[in-house]
């Protein structure tokens, strides 16, 4: 990434561009230009095709993009969000399909990212494993950030990995929810109507205390920056926290769950 970040620093340069004046160009804050020139942000395809028509370029970085080592990518649309969670002062995330990856134990990370297809080789899934762990660093920093889950309860019943990976990771959940910074509900199954039916999301607060959404696809995703669309999907998340069991009554589902096993 420091080597593409270097050849849109030149082309930037040779044109005799700052970098708001770059950003203005491929409609993006300089804030990201910076990141991107150093090599903390990966260059995405569509924005290195803006980039090389703003510097003249003759798809140079459109190419470096696309040819980027998928060491330096996974997952590259992901990036950005990635850097934003590491400094957040809050999250709120909401979950119909796996355990959050910040609550996720090691194995069951292991058996989540096994479970893509197509499957890309047990070296890729270890090392993915690693940085989806490594992401859990946030939560020993001296002052954590204060951190809120919505997970649907089919997710608490997939026995992803074997029995032995799912009683591990419920009792991970049991031990998280009494942690003082987090806050886990459950979406119970049998709802007659419910909040969430447009999928997952995350909502983020930075140390600038602005406010961020991001939320993945198939293959891709985007992370929100629009107040409007903010403040639309905090509504969601609200109403979700009011349909889903309270705390306490999470922590005795997890119980009860432990105790079938």
């Amino acid at each position: 990434m420091k080597m593409i970040g270097e050849q849109v620093a030149t082309g930037r340069i040779a044109k005799k561009l700052t970098q708001s004046g770059l950003a203005d160009l491929v409609n993006m804050d300089s804030e990201t230009i910076a990141s991107i020139e150093q090599g903390r942000r990966v260059l995405m395809p569509d924005v290195a095709e803006r980039m090389d028509r703003a510097l003249g370029l003759p798809g140079v970085l459109t190419v470096a993009a696309l040819r980027m080592p998928e060491v330096d990518m996974i997952p590259a649309w992901a990036e950005e969000y990635f850097e934003r969670e590491r400094e957040a002062l809050a999250l709120s995330w909401f979950n119909t399909t796996t355990v959050p990856g910040l609550l996720q134990t090691e194995a069951y990370a292991r058996a989540v990212l096994s479970c893509r297809v197509p499957f890309v080789g047990e070296e890729k899934v270890e090392l993915r494993t690693a940085r989806r762990i490594r992401r859990q660093e946030i939560l020993q920093r001296p002052v954590p950030p204060t951190l809120s889950f919505v997970i649907w309860e089919a997710v608490l019943r997939d026995r992803l990995g074997g029995e032995e990976v799912y009683a591990e990771q419920l009792s991970h959940l049991r031990v998280c929810a009494d942690r003082p910074a987090i806050s886990i509900q459950v979406l119970p199954l049998g709802l007659t109507a419910q909040a969430g039916l447009s999928g997952c999301f995350i909502l983020l607060e930075t140390p600038e205390f602005q406010r961020l959404a991001y939320a993945e696809t198939q293959r891709g995703s985007v992370l929100v920056r629009d107040p409007n669309e903010v403040s639309i999907l905090a509504q969601k998340y609200a109403m979700l926290r009011s349909q889903a069991l309270n705390v306490v009554e999470t922590k005795g589902l997890l119980d009860r769950l432990l105790g079938e096993l």
